[in-house]
Order: C-alpha cells, then sequence, then structure tokens
C-alpha cells in the first residue's frame, strides 16, 4: 500500500529496496530456491498496483549477480541501481557480456567516500566499457552523508558532464554509423 499512496501523492518515481535475493537466502540448498521465488513474488506484489507511466527503481549492492540475474529479470524493476564503486566495473560486465536486459542501469560510478574525484573522462570511459548505454543511467555511490555539500556537488557536476559527453559521443558515433 506504502507503493500506491507514494504514487497517489503525485510520485512517479518511487524506488523499492531490494528484495533481499543474497541477504536472506538460507544456507540450506534445498530450501534456497523457495526463498528466491517467495522474494521475488514479494518484491512484485509491493509494485503490482502502480500504474504503467510509475517507473519503479531497485538497487542491488552485491559484489556477484551473475547467478541471480534471471531473478533480477523476474523482478520486472523499470531500473536497477547497482553498487559498482568498488568492483572495478566488473560486477556490471554481466550486462555488456550479451545478457539483453531492456530495463535501466544506474552503475554507482563514484564512490562518495573517497576524497579521488574522477574526472568525467574517466568516469565516461569506465561506464562504455561496461554497458550498453541505452538503457544506462549515472548515480553516484548511494550515501551522500560522509561528505560536505561542496564536495558533493563538485562530484554530481563531474558526472553530468560525464553524461554529457558519453552523449556527444554516442551521437556522433550513430551519426558516422549511418553515413
Amino acid at each position: 500500500e506504502e507503493v500506491e499512496d507514494l504514487e497517489k501523492g503525485g510520485i512517479n518515481v518511487i524506488q523499492i529496496d531490494e528484495a533481499a535475493l543474497r541477504e536472506g537466502l538460507p544456507l540450506r540448498k534445498s530450501e534456497q530456491s523457495f526463498y528466491l521465488d517467495w522474494a521475488v513474488r514479494s518484491f512484485r506484489i509491493t509494485n503490482c498496483g502502480v500504474r504503467d507511466t510509475t517507473q519503479i527503481h531497485t538497487h542491488m549492492c552485491y559484489s556477484h549477480i551473475d547467478d541471480i540475474i534471471p531473478l533480477i529479470f523476474d523482478m520486472d524493476a523499470d531500473v536497477i541501481t547497482i553498487e559498482n564503486a568498488h568492483s572495478d566495473e566488473k560486477l556490471l560486465s554481466v550486462f555488456h557480456e550479451g545478457v539483453n536486459y531492456g530495463a535501466g542501469i544506474i552503475p554507482g560510478v563514484y564512490d562518495i567516500h573517497s576524497l579521488i574525484i574522477p574526472s568525467a573522462e574517466e568516469i565516461a570511459d569506465r561506464t562504455i566499457k561496461m554497458l550498453t548505454t541505452n538503457i544506462l543511467w549515472f548515480n553516484p555511490k548511494f550515501v551522500f552523508k560522509t561528505r560536505d555539500h561542496t564536495g558533493v556537488k563538485r562530484a554530481l557536476k563531474i558526472m553530468v558532464l560525464a553524461a554529457e559527453l558519453l552523449r556527444t559521443e554516442l551521437a556522433h558515433a550513430r551519426k558516422e554509423k549511418y553515413e
């Protein structure tokens, strides 16, 4: 009901916490399949009453997702945020290696806890290597409470520049492809 209440309040992008695919997973192998089915169904139930125009986001903070990709698909979220700032892009390589994921993907492109802020070019280069960009969104690694507003604002501006850089590169590549 909470998700529907948010929608009724005029919110058209709602993030629902991850389905605890790893955190609640039973240790007994014989119980895992039931649990995973239950977790995905529970996630879907939380948003089954929203309009198609309401975008459902979720996030995953896992270091290994290869074996749960079908479950992520089954969750049927419109956009998934995946913590990636610490994984050296290995976490998202599964999406670049031929997995046909039609929803949006937001990789954590910058660790907000780091004192080193990557350049827009570094973010763009790392990102284009890991994902097909037609489904790409940008997002820092989630938590802002440990940084001052000046550092956060600077990092967010760089992320916007990286997104603009990628869009320009893509537009140029598409133009060359069709000329």
